[in-house]
């Protein structure tokens, strides 16, 4: 077709502005660059320059433990806040904590070692002012399923725990690795609408694990599958007891309701956090007057008294099971730390202050690793524990010391006063808890934006419930993974239009006034090219072209004489996409088509210059916009017009 047979000189319309080919940079700059906005994108160095070097040690000292930052202008009206919010805490990390060990198959006493060391940990490295650190139903869960699968912890209970602090240890080490290696964004691979239908998931199995304690069962299955769960209760329908199943009911509804309460009146958020606490004491109260022990209500027992003890002798480090401990420390360390981060960015978004991710992994695999050999298992910042901190108005991290105060006097004068409580109030307090996870408001909200989110939180939930909790995380990566893909395998494509009376180009579907411009076709490509997505880029340029000439050829109108891809959202190239650009300039070479750039950024600019790309379609073929690329075409058409008699010998010559 006439115009693609002939080099035209550059002309005054073409050559508005030229597209610049960057100056060469060295390697080692290159990589240095690319180096420091992968993992150093925040520039956490950046207050360290120009700076002497007792500076630089105070500074660092203040980057590694926050505290020593906030602590010199601490007031005594933040204590006042901070010690109101770590007593009411405090109130409910004592029971949680409880129940959470019992979901875990551990001794209940190491809840509350949990709720003390840990949370004095994190005041001093963690960086939110609002997080509440403590043991959380899903990562306890996930322990129990993980470690069940290898040791019994009714028959090897000795074991058991010891693994429990290996995986914790693990699971710190792992952390802190992210945070110190620049490895968060790896977390960032557990999409929001993942997060939202496993944690749905882990509840409902956690809420299923919970009927044991409400109906008084002795004996109960481990799997956690919801056929299998059904099974176990309903085969064993003449051992169920009214009195367990009246006193869970009836603790359950009180939780309810002071949670609805305090969520009508706000101010009284109070009631619903001393709730649990209440229900505890009240359930205890109860067992010990009408020795309904003895009835076939099932109580806690003895707790120890007394602080932490040291646990570092205590971990394996020796096979066959050492594997399952790294593997259970790594799926709830990343479990832990996605539910962490997600928590504290919340109440620092409201409270509009910034807290460091990476940081914060230091922070949470620090604690870990110091819980892991003090008889701690996995802690992290549960968000129902964090929220009742910031309704109660704490102002920094001394609420979680005053918390880890409350819970150490606790365990040195108040553990016998348990002897009585009945486990279906735990059973009650975790069923409560767990309600607050089954989010079907953000699953409706998914389906209204995003169908296909909606689906992979649909998939992550049917795999946890119907399955187990780790193939339900595994499904939810794999199909997070694969959207991954899928954006970058297959990219969008748009066919662009000139808006009336106006030099900007945008998609024809998003704008249904645009108008096209004759014998031009001006396509959009809407990300990078890269090996993944060349071959595609390919097929469908081509399709775009062909659906064209047809259109064209139809209606009668001028023939199709340049091919216009806007470059402006291709990030980078590789050699591959290189290789699809040569592959496609030959291809309307074939046609007598002309391939036009526009818009090119630095670095597609020079890797396409020292491929020679540049010099193959040549200078003038590249334009610096669409609307002058356009132009160019437009200016090329009027003064060289196609030959039709031309076309006709080519279109013969085809058929």
């Amino acid at each position: 077709m006439g115009n693609a047979d002939y080099d035209y000189p550059p002309t005054n319309v073409e050559r508005a502005h030229r597209a610049a080919i960057p100056p060469p940079q060295p390697f080692l700059t290159s990589l240095k660059y690319n180096l420091k906005e992968t993992f150093f994108p925040d520039d956490p160095l950046k207050q360290f320059k120009n700076q002497p070097a007792s500076r630089k040690f105070v500074l660092g000292l203040q980057y590694l433990f926050p505290i020593f930052e906030w602590a010199p202008s601490y007031t005594f009206d933040f204590l006042k806040s901070d010690f109101i919010s770590g007593i009411t805490i405090a109130s409910l990390a004592i029971p949680q904590g409880i129940s959470y060990a019992k979901l875990a198959n551990l001794p209940p006493v190491l809840g509350l070692y949990s709720s003390f060391i840990p949370p004095l940990v994190y005041a001093m490295m963690g960086s939110s002012r609002d997080l509440a650190v403590g043991t959380v139903a899903v990562a306890s869960l996930l322990t129990a399923s993980m470690i069940g699968n290898e040791v019994d912890a009714n028959q090897n209970p000795t074991l058991y725990l010891h693994l429990a602090f290996t995986a914790t240890f693990f699971a710190g080490v792992f952390q802190a690795s992210l945070g110190l290696l620049r490895l968060g964004f790896i977390v960032d691979f557990l999409s929001h609408a993942t997060i939202i239908g496993f944690m749905a998931g882990a509840a409902t199995v956690v809420i299923m694990q919970q009927l044991k304690g409400i109906l008084g069962l002795e004996h109960f299955t481990h799997s956690t599958d919801l056929v299998s769960v059904m099974r176990s209760v309903f085969s064993q329908t003449h051992q169920w007891r009214w009195e367990s199943a009246v006193l869970g009911f009836g603790f359950l509804f009180f939780l309810l309701t002071t949670r609805y309460f305090s969520k009508r009146k706000p101010k009284f958020f109070w009631v619903s956090a001393m709730a649990p606490l209440t229900s505890v004491i009240l359930g205890s109260l109860l067992v010990y007057l009408t020795h309904a022990e003895k009835h076939g209500v099932q109580v806690i027992g003895y707790l120890k008294t007394g602080l932490n003890p040291m646990s570092f002798t205590d971990l394996v480090f020796v096979s066959p099971y050492l594997s399952t401990a790294i593997k259970t420390g790594i799926i709830t360390g990343v479990i832990a730390l996605a539910e962490g981060i997600a928590v504290g960015r919340s109440f620092a978004m409201f409270k509009n202050y910034h807290i460091d991710g990476n940081k914060e992994m230091i922070a949470f695999g620090t604690m870990n690793i110091v819980g892991s050999c003090t008889s701690c298992y996995l802690t992290t910042g549960p968000f129902s524990r964090s929220a009742v901190n910031y309704n109660a108005g704490c102002k920094t991290a001394v609420s979680n010391i005053v918390m880890a105060l409350g819970v150490m006097v606790t365990l040195l004068f108040l553990t016998p006063l348990f002897h009585y409580t009945p486990l279906v109030v735990l059973s009650s307090i975790i069923v409560s808890a767990m309600l607050g996870l089954l989010d079907y408001e953000a699953a409706i909200h998914l389906w209204s934006i995003d169908k296909f989110d909606f689906m992979v939180c649909i998939s992550a939930y049917a795999g946890v419930v119907f399955a187990s909790v780790e193939i339900g995380l595994v499904i939810a990566v794999a199909i997070s993974l694969l959207r991954l893909l899928l954006f970058v395998a297959r990219p969008k494509t748009f066919i662009l239009g000139n808006i009336p009376n106006s030099m900007i180009y945008r998609n024809v579907e998003q704008y249904p006034n645009t108008s096209s411009v004759p014998g031009v076709l001006i396509l959009e490509i809407d990300a990078p090219i890269y090996f993944a997505n060349s071959g595609y880029l390919r097929e469908r340029i081509a399709r775009w072209v062909d659906d064209e000439e047809v259109k064209l050829k139809s209606s009668g109108e001028t023939s199709l004489q340049y091919v216009i891809l806007d470059m402006g959202a291709v990030g980078n190239i590789d050699t591959s996409g290189i290789g699809m650009l040569e592959e496609v300039k030959k291809v309307m070479d074939r046609k007598g088509v002309k391939l036009v750039l526009a818009n090119p950024g630095a670095e597609v600019m020079k890797k396409l210059d020292k491929a020679k790309f540049i010099e193959n379609i040549g200078q003038q073929w590249i334009h610096l916009t669409v609307g002058e690329a356009v132009a160019a075409c437009d200016f090329m058409l009027h003064t060289f017009p196609p030959d039709p008699l031309k076309e006709d010998s080519e279109a013969f010559n085809k058929v």
